[in-house]
């Protein structure tokens, strides 16, 4: 069992799991969470960033700032779908430290970029892509967790892993104001710039936003590659892994969790400007953590849940809260002449996280029980056909998990484009959220029908 590939992996059993296998699987859970936490932050940056370049001078215009703050999530979400075949054909342990170590690129081009007003916008829209990196480590982080933990932990592994990883998005929108108004790191990268909000003038440093993560980078980089392991029988090549693509169950779970995962990645991109356009009165930065921060907090509970009560079921009740939360935010936002209330909206929006979590959690644990399932259903009733069965089982709910988290991805981009072209045509969000609800109702029909009635066939 010594060095970085594991030549033997059998977490099914109990005396292997017990003996050697909790220990190691733990060791690469909690190296790779920081990694994906880091990966979330930067993949969101930009939403931070653009609020104040027009301010330290930059002549961007509104349409320009948003497809900055836009990209990311198009580049994250394409790049999902070809990390999500990676850790079978790299190795979990070689794929975490060369996806981690890429993410020094956006962070440091971020940093040198914005201390010129004069950098192209053809190069501020290369770096916006590139923090797509940090987007697709999700897929392939993912993937590779789900190898290493047996089938009745793997939804509080998944679920702490994301759960933890997602809270890079809350700690990046809390952390990067701060550390933007600190000269504290000028010694090492440059003096401010001059920012002018209202006529009045004050001094940031933005290139902190980006320079601020290199240092943790590179550490989880140094741990990944020495503290992480390959499982050689995890390999597989991407023919192997593209029969998912024939697997209904992957198609149905990819809608699943566009309503969860994309809800979550969507609203925590949309909140802000939703908030300044619905309550003008309020700031939205001093807000817009706490939605995301709740979300990811609630995924690892998700998870255990979905363990203890069967992923199915929590996650159909867990779309019929979400559907109900949106039938708050419409009663709370201004509407007939009515101011709306702020307060209500927000508490409605936490709900709407809270699921988003909760939801995230559940559908994870479901895939790796249906793919398991099937699998054995499939294969004769031998001790060598079941175990095989086993290890293909592995290999598909792996790249599932990966695809499907490309696929919820497109949320960070179509959820605030839909507050935005429903603004812009009707004045009002309700649109978007209308919208939003009857795909939330086609959740909840697809779940029961497929997975959480008493006689469809596929418990999980």
């Amino acid at each position: 069992m010594s060095g970085p590939v594991l030549k033997v992996w059998t977490p099914e059993d109990p005396v292997f799991w017990e003996n050697q296998g909790k220990a190691i699987a733990a060791r690469n859970l909690w190296i790779s969470i920081p990694s994906l936490f880091l990966s979330f932050a930067v993949w969101m940056v930009w939403s931070v960033v653009v609020v104040n370049l027009q301010s330290i001078g930059f002549k961007f215009d509104a349409d320009k700032l948003f497809w900055l703050a836009a990209l990311p999530g198009l580049s994250g979400a394409t790049l999902r779908i070809f990390y999500a075949f990676m850790v079978p054909i790299f190795g979990g342990r070689k794929w975490t430290t060369i996806s981690t170590a890429s993410l020094l690129i956006p962070a440091i081009g971020i940093g040198f970029a914005v201390r010129d007003p004069n950098t192209s916008y053809t190069t501020m829209l290369a770096l916006a892509f590139l923090c797509g990196f940090g987007g697709g480590n999700f897929a392939s982080s993912m993937s590779n967790i789900s190898f290493f933990y047996p089938k009745s932990q793997k939804g509080t592994a998944l679920g702490l892993n994301a759960g933890l990883g997602n809270l890079g998005v809350s700690a990046m929108q809390f952390l990067v104001p701060l550390v933007i108004t600190t000269g504290t790191f000028s010694a090492l990268c440059g003096e401010g710039q001059l920012c002018v909000v209202k006529g009045v003038s004050s001094s940031v440093w933005m290139q902190n936003a980006g320079f601020i993560w290199v240092p943790f980078i590179l550490a989880s980089t140094i741990a990944a590659w020495f503290g992480m392991n390959d499982i050689a029988d995890a390999k597989a090549s991407f023919k192997e892994q593209s029969i998912i693509f024939q697997r209904k169950h992957n198609w149905i779970m990819c809608w699943l969790y566009l309503g969860t995962f994309g809800s979550f990645i969507g609203y925590s991109a949309g909140l802000p400007l939703l908030i300044k356009s619905q309550f003008p009165a309020m700031n939205p930065t001093q807000y817009a953590f706490l939605g995301p921060l709740v979300g990811a907090l609630c995924r690892p509970l998700g998870g255990w849940v979905a363990d203890k009560l069967g992923g199915a079921r929590v996650t159909f009740w867990n779309f019929m809260v979400m559907a109900g939360a949106v039938f708050g935010v419409l009663h709370f936002l201004p509407h007939d002449g009515s101011p709306g209330n702020f307060w209500g909206f927000l508490a409605m929006f936490i709900l709407m996280f809270i699921t988003t979590g909760i939801g995230n959690g559940s559908t994870f644990r479901m895939i790796p029980v249906i793919f398991l399932t099937e699998r054995q259903r499939a294969a004769a009733q031998t001790p060598q056909a079941q175990a095989q069965a086993t290890t293909d089982a592995a290999k598909e709910a792996a790249a599932v998990l990966g695809f499907s988290s490309a696929f919820a991805a497109y949320g960070a981009f179509f959820i605030p484009k839909a507050f935005g072209t429903s603004l812009s045509l009707t004045g009002g969000p309700q649109a978007a959220l209308f919208g939003f609800l009857a795909f939330y109702l086609s959740c909840i029909a697809l779940t029961w029908f497929c997975y959480s009635r008493k006689n469809s066939g596929m418990p999980c």
